[in-house]
């Protein structure tokens, strides 16, 4: 049996904010259904992913901003975070694990030396807080 995660669902505060946002970020916009008042759906999904994010009004009662952590995988962490930072996103330094062979969650900065797949992190937040970590895996 497969289980593919499809949608991630999101809370917001402000809808048209954070579909300005995550549009700024380069997602593409999948659904944006608003058949009545107080529900609307929003969809997008991150270049190159098969799962999708979802936000919008009615859909969950989880406290805007209280997704932490979620992973967006690129190839190269430096590019990424370059290219996020000219859209004007405010993207944390890049950390990498150390030691990686023996990791029990102490960093150091900058990107790994060996630019090993899992090593190497950056972070920011949508407007509501909701916190991304980019993790670096080449292939």
């Amino acid at each position: 049996m497969d289980y593919k995660l499809e949608v991630v669902t999101l809370a917001v505060s402000d809808v048209d904010t954070a579909l300005a946002f995550y549009t700024s970020l380069g997602f593409h916009l999948d659904v944006d259904y608003h058949p009545r008042d107080g529900f609307r759906v929003v969809q997008l999904t991150p270049p190159g992913s098969a799962c999708s994010i979802q936000f919008g009004a009615g859909l969950t009662d989880a406290a805007p901003g209280s997704a932490r952590a979620s992973y967006l995988v690129v190839e190269d962490l430096e590019a990424a975070r370059e290219e996020l930072v000219a859209r004007g996103i405010k993207v944390g330094d890049i950390r990498h694990k150390s030691p990686v062979a023996e990791w029990a969650g102490e960093f150091a900065p900058g990107s790994d030396p060996g630019r090993r797949a899992y090593a190497s992190l950056a972070d920011f937040a949508d407007p509501d807080g909701n916190t991304w970590t980019l993790q670096e895996i080449r292939r």
